[in-house]
């Protein structure tokens, strides 16, 4: 189940791609602000005439960039939608494959990215979230698993924007988490990609995991149950590859096992 969900979320964010043709809005809006200020500038100077006429210059250079910007974004897939009061982006709508329908959505505040939801089989449902922070830096990715539309799945990046941590929701609630995955960047396989070390799970629903997991090179070490709900492991299994060969149980105090049986 991890595996797959890993590979899910290596898949480029969908900003990085839209970038790019996300730049010249900057300058059509860096453009129509100047032909504003200097209308506003030159109108409190008591020069009217000369505020009109420096004001069709700096707005019809914003209206070609600003053509050029849609224009340039149209050829890329990209349909941007602007607010109708205030002309400034609020979403990009982006045909990745270029088929003639649109399967992606960007939330924009301008020319920052603010959420994408991403329907990469276009069969109407969303399967991938997006989450960005102010810098354009991916924070969060949901997916849906079952492919329903709805987030069960959430995927958070570390510092060196490789996942750390992945949350998984059986109830498709991201406040009812109960499964937690975690990656260690240090043992990256060939994809670049941290690999599965531990896992925790809450298999009674009371909010407190009481099943832990262990990997080792991407394969099932050791799994250990709490069998009386007191957050402790009462019982550890240990496998060698993907075989069984000790069962542990009965811990004292210090967390040692008083039982030890070789599965053979």
């Amino acid at each position: 189940m991890a595996a797959p969900l890993r590979r899910l979320f290596i898949v480029k964010p969908i900003w990085n791609r839209l970038r790019s043709s996300v730049v010249p809005v900057d300058v059509c809006n860096a453009v129509t602000s100047r032909a504003v200020s200097v209308r506003a500038r030159e109108g409190a100077r008591g020069r009217p005439w000369r505020s009109s006429a420096a004001w069709w210059v700096a707005l019809s250079a914003a209206c070609l960039s600003c053509a050029d910007a849609e224009q340039q974004q149209l050829r890329h897939g990209i349909r941007p939608n602007y607010d109708k009061k205030t002309g400034r982006l609020v979403q990009l709508d982006y045909d990745s494959d270029k088929n003639g329908r649109v399967d992606t959505w960007t939330v924009m505040n301008g020319a920052k990215p603010v959420e994408s939801r991403i329907d990469r089989n276009e069969d109407g449902r969303i399967e991938r979230w997006e989450f960005y922070s102010d810098t354009g830096d991916l924070t969060k990715v949901g997916f849906s698993r079952n492919g329903d539309g709805e987030a069960d799945a959430w995927a958070f990046p570390g510092a060196d924007h490789t996942v750390q941590k992945i949350e998984i929701s059986s109830t498709h609630d991201e406040h009812r988490i109960d499964r937690w995955e975690y990656y260690d960047a240090s043992k990256a396989g060939p994809d670049g990609q941290g690999a599965l070390v531990r896992a925790e799970q809450d298999t009674d629903d009371d909010g407190k995991p009481d099943k832990w997991e262990t990997y080792d090179g991407g394969a099932l070490e050791t799994v250990a149950f709490d069998e009386n709900g007191d957050g402790i492991a009462d019982r550890r299994l240990t496998y060698r590859g993907a075989t069984l060969v000790l069962i542990e149980s009965q811990p004292d105090a210090s967390g040692r096992y008083a039982t030890q049986t070789t599965v053979k």
